[in-house]
């Protein structure tokens, strides 16, 4: 990809797919809302969750490669969709009693979850190998697994058209749509 195709607002103005050659692992983590007048159970854990985000991308070695946060249905629903480079880097942070995960974890149990529903929380961890996955973007900024490091931004042309072809299922001239492309 050359810088030619990217406007001065970071959109790469182009469909492109992001390809990485190491294991990687997608973590969906949010919380639910279940009492809006119980705040005293859900405010410590909205706010905790950004000053997590932001003492992980501080931390070079955390083996967080990126972080989007995400709002679902209504407004009971706040998450992050993260990329870590290993599974074993996202368990050594949950559980690093030194950090804030730990501790907020912690508090969440003992302040009698299993009594008051007030606030809900789930994860998903996804641990995705190379060639297993695939992705694309067009005329967007880099975004989710394309704004990490050690991820290659190529163009999604010829065999990686189409999602079957970027998985190398087709050649990629399989697509239902013509689209007219730049660059």
């Amino acid at each position: 990809m050359t810088d030619q195709n990217v406007s001065t607002d970071g959109i790469v103005e182009q469909k492109i797919s992001a390809e990485r050659d190491e294991a990687f692992v997608v973590f969906h983590i949010g919380m639910r809302i279940n009492a809006f007048w119980k705040i005293h159970r859900w405010l410590p854990i909205l706010l905790v969750a950004p000053r997590m985000v932001r003492e992980l991308v501080s931390d070079s070695e955390s083996g967080l490669l990126e972080s989007r946060t995400v709002l679902g249905p209504g407004i009971r629903n706040i998450g992050f969709v993260q990329y870590w480079d290993s599974f074993d880097a996202l368990r050594e942070y949950a559980r690093d009693s030194d950090r804030l995960h730990f501790p907020a974890w912690q508090d969440y149990y003992q302040d009698g979850t299993k009594e008051d529903a007030a606030v809900g929380i789930w994860h998903e961890t996804y641990l995705i190998d190379p060639d297993e996955y695939e992705t694309v973007y067009n005329n967007m900024p880099r975004h989710g697994l394309a704004a990490t490091d050690g991820t290659e931004i190529v163009s999604a042309a010829d065999q990686r058209n189409t999602a079957a072809g970027r998985l190398g299922h087709t050649d990629g001239s399989d697509s239902p749509v013509q689209s007219s492309e730049k660059g």
